[in-house]
């Protein structure tokens, strides 16, 4: 059997955004059957946004006005520590795709938003956290039939890059690891930052001769 090519990290960048393109459009494709389906059979809607099976959090999809994202993290992150509603509501996030940009013979490596226009949320719906999300400044609505939230499936998460399975590694801040996957692979680092809920971790690296800090995926680390 023929070796599989490995990627370039150009490569690698390129591929994640067609992948993350494609999760985008399958979701909305699906949102718009939905709701073609509503406008053939329209159903009875209830009063109360809860509806029963939705005890268990899941990735939601809303979209924004364009350049608002960050801002619209931003709110409805400071909405939920305000609010004390941790345990309904867990991560927002605007999906971001290391980038390397060749200018003037110079390499240089960005942050670019893998889908401008959308926001993703970890989240228990209910009356309250659909609120919160709908009534920030600068939401248009959820992706899903009349904008009513619809969940991302675990194939669509992970091609946005999002790890929904618990990857358990023995690995604390300090410590010394190794990246074995993806873009940065072979990098070797010390852990800055562990995030288990996004199942990442920070390490400190020299790019360009410049101190960054780059999140990793626990299952692309290896501890040494």
């Amino acid at each position: 059997m023929a070796d599989k090519k490995k990627l370039n990290p150009e490569e690698e960048a390129e591929k994640t955004v067609d992948t993350a393109e494609e999760a985008v459009k399958a979701v909305e494709e699906a949102a718009e059957k939905a709701e073609e389906a509503v406008e053939e059979a329209p159903r009875i809607k209830s009063s109360n946004v809860k509806q029963q099976g939705d005890d268990e959090p899941h990735w939601y999809v809303v979209h924004t006005y364009s350049g608002y994202e960050n801002k619209v993290k931003a709110d409805i992150e400071k909405t939920i520590e305000n609010r004390r509603l941790q345990d309904q509501m867990f991560e927002v996030m605007v999906p971001l795709q290391d980038t390397i940009e060749v200018k003037n013979g110079v390499r240089k490596t960005i942050s670019k938003k893998i889908f401008p226009g959308y926001v993703l949320v970890h989240m228990i719906k209910n009356d309250v956290t659909w609120y919160v999300v709908r009534n920030t400044r600068g939401v248009t609505g959820f992706v899903g039939p009349g904008s009513e939230p619809v969940p991302l499936t675990d194939i669509e998460m992970r091609k946005l890059g999002v790890r929904t399975e618990d990857i358990d590694i023995d690995v604390e801040v300090g410590d010394a690891i190794k990246v074995i996957a993806g873009a940065w692979e072979g990098t070797v680092g010390n852990i800055k930052t562990i995030s288990r809920t996004k199942q990442t971790v920070t390490i400190d690296m020299d790019i360009f001769g410049r101190s960054t800090d780059v999140e990793i995926s626990l299952g692309d680390i290896q501890k040494l």
